[in-house]
């Protein structure tokens, strides 16, 4: 006897002890069966978790992979970042929408619909897509048709995928496509490393030798920002609290980052050890990994590293034979929100909330998922960590720049010959990494993602360390064909769609500074324009309350510092020593086309 939706859903609930903090992992689960969060299905969840239905509706609408309205049974999500522009997603969406016979953001009489989303973490194997979450890569025009030829004889698509990427893209319970792109592999993250081999040294340490040893290495944040780790973990483990979590922040859903992609696939052991040191540090006894929709694909294969590591004793109850030390770890999928990456907004997404980020203080190391002590870490970070332990803190440091020592892992993209991700150390020049990855014709290059900067041939002798060119990892390059101004454009259409809508500064003033931005490129700009987007791109820096808002102004910002010919070569010159006046005619003619009137219009 077949199920009806009702108990469907009441089973989910109860699959996840109706617990409202695992709101994520029950309404996932409810799209994936029935292809929509409905109306009715909200009130069953919000019932069964004894909440309010608003509190469920906002969640729904917060994710862009989760919807109250039906999708077909394989929805095609084509990426339509910068990088995807470049190698033609364009042509790809079209060749979509011939062979469906429908537009994006529909969906076909025989259910498959058809979107647009802005990263998915394959700009080095641009074009690229998720059919459902199997990712297809290297799309061009004739594989979107044969793609939906495909699915329409059997609506499995990953029946589609015929041949697979290297390393453990093969794994059988990875089957992708996926290339990892390895091009230059160092001597700290990417080099081989034995498994327990760092936590065993840490459980023969204390906890605070432990941490004593990050800062010997001066270990710093590898996701941007660069706060000093054992700092961090040392904040924590001093709060007050018993209850303590360990945190590993893989949404890495920034256009042209990938390199924790590579190391989830490649260096799963690695990072879960690293996690495992740091529960120990702290006084933690559970881990999340906090893993962002687009990697689903690499969920059961995760899962399985994980259900090894309790088979051999390095997660669970007392770890490695240390007795009172139990320490396990769990994966809780994101949705398909950018903001998630910024710490408290994944730390509300992880505790079944929309991906809000809270205000600080308190900091997450005094108060941050359950109202616990948490440290908050990246994917690279807890690498390095598991290799301090392993090798010690002088072996680290040996690598690197004075001020910032060990490696870094770069993602590389664009206008270059081999794309890919790079281990290198830092205090490298930028016109050596130019060089390594085969970029000719370099006009310009963004830095760490389109929060970070835009720089030009006058910056190229410049090094990636925390002092000179700092990067969570992303460099995009762009040839002398790429305008700077429509690249801050386009980085500047990622934010607007990407912010929680929060501040108003945020949620309006990047709208401002696109309009504007959009206004010049179209050869409508002013003298005074540029004075204009300085003033509003700060203040939007200055009042925004999280990370992406006090980054989203960067792509206008740092063109307008590193860039300025480029503006200022579109402005108009003001006419008779006077700026344009304010066209009224032109403005109102839409309104009276529609209306059938004619406005009154008085001279001055």
């Amino acid at each position: 006897m077949t199920e009806t939706p009702e108990t469907a859903i009441k089973k989910i609930c109860r699959s996840n002890k109706n617990d409202r903090s695992r709101m994520m992992d029950i309404v996932r689960a409810v799209q994936e069966q029935f292809g929509c969060v409905s109306s009715e299905a909200m009130d069953l969840i919000a019932g069964e978790l004894s909440i309010t239905r608003v509190e469920v509706e906002g969640v729904i609408s917060f994710y862009a992979f989760l919807s109250s309205k039906p999708k077909g049974k394989v929805v095609i999500r084509l990426c339509n970042d910068i990088i995807g522009e470049m190698k033609g997603s364009k042509r790809v969406g079209d060749a979509f929408r011939q062979a469906l016979g429908v537009d994006f953001g529909e969906t076909t009489d025989d259910g498959i619909t058809l979107e647009y989303t802005p990263c998915i973490g394959m700009c080095d194997q641009a074009p690229a897509a998720l059919v459902n979450d199997v990712v297809f890569t290297y799309l061009s025009s004739d594989s979107a048709w044969r793609i939906v030829r495909a699915l329409r004889e059997d609506m499995d698509p990953q029946k589609l995928v015929h041949s697979f990427g290297d390393g453990n893209n093969e794994d059988g319970l990875v089957c992708s496509m996926v290339h990892n792109d390895i091009r230059q592999a160092g001597e700290v993250v990417l080099s081989e490393m034995p498994c327990g081999a760092g936590l065993d040294r840490a459980l023969a340490m204390s906890p605070k030798e432990v941490i004593r040893d990050l800062n010997t290495a001066r270990l710093r944040g590898r996701g941007g920002a660069g706060f000093p780790t054992g700092l961090k973990w040392n904040f924590t483990r001093q709060a007050d609290g018993e209850q303590k979590y360990v945190m590993c922040n893989a949404d890495e859903g920034e256009p042209g980052t990938f390199k924790d992609r590579v190391l989830l696939t490649e260096k799963a052991n690695m990072v879960f050890e690293g996690m495992a040191i740091g529960g120990y540090a702290i006084g933690a006894d559970t881990g999340v990994l906090y893993l962002r929709g687009e990697y689903a694909y690499l969920r059961s294969f995760l899962e399985s590293i994980l259900a090894e590591r309790r088979s051999k004793g390095l997660l669970g109850t007392n770890v490695c034979g240390k007795e009172g030390f139990n320490f396990d770890i769990r994966i809780q999928m994101g949705a398909g929100a950018y903001i998630c990456g910024e710490e408290t907004a994944l730390i509300s997404s992880c505790e079944g909330m929309r991906g809000d980020p809270k205000n600080r203080p308190p900091f997450p190391a005094v108060k941050g998922y359950m109202g616990c002590p948490t440290t908050v870490n990246n994917v690279e970070t807890f690498c390095c960590v598991a290799r301090i332990l392993e090798k010690s803190p002088g072996w680290f440091a040996q690598f690197g720049s004075r001020n910032s020592p060990g490696t870094k892992l770069l993602s590389i993209s664009g206008d270059c010959a081999k794309p890919g991700v790079y281990e290198v150390e830092f205090g490298v020049k930028l016109i050596d990494i130019l060089m390594l990855c085969g970029a000719e014709d370099t006009a310009s290059v963004q830095v760490g993602g389109p929060s970070g900067q835009l720089v030009g041939k006058d910056d190229f002798q410049r090094t990636i360390c925390y002092d000179d060119l700092a990067t969570g990892g992303s460099l995009m390059i762009f040839n002398s064909k790429r305008s700077p101004l429509k690249i801050a454009s386009k980085f500047m259409e990622f934010f607007i769609e990407e912010s929680c809508g929060y501040c108003t500064p945020c949620r309006v003033g990047n709208v401002l500074l696109k309009q504007r931005l959009d206004a010049i490129i179209a050869g409508k700009g002013q003298v005074g324009d540029l004075e204009y987007l300085e003033r509003l791109g700060t203040s939007i820096k200055t009042a925004s309350r999280c990370g992406l808002g006090q980054t989203s102004a960067n792509p206008v910002l740092s063109t307008l510092k590193n860039m300025r010919p480029a503006y200022e070569e579109l402005l108009s010159e003001p006419e008779n020593g006077q700026l344009r006046r304010f066209d009224i005619r032109a403005a109102l003619g839409q309104a009276e086309s529609i209306t059938g009137r004619q406005s009154v219009h008085y001279k001055e």
